[in-house]
């Protein structure tokens, strides 16, 4: 759960430096990558958490 969350502020970070200073739009491209391949990760992780179900007997 911190890796999920410190990849969400690197690419915020990211995202903010390469808005806001001029000629540093790769910056930004890559924020938005990171923060796209987390999601992805943070849901895989999220639906293979839920496929073991247990039948209790």
């Amino acid at each position: 759960m911190s890796l999920f969350l410190l990849l969400i502020l690197v690419a915020l970070v990211l995202g903010i430096i390469g808005f806001a200073a001029h000629g540093l739009f790769y910056l930004l491209i890559i924020g938005a990558l990171v923060l796209v391949a987390d999601l992805v990760l943070g849901g895989f992780r999220l639906s293979r958490r839920g496929r073991h179900h247990r039948i209790a007997r």
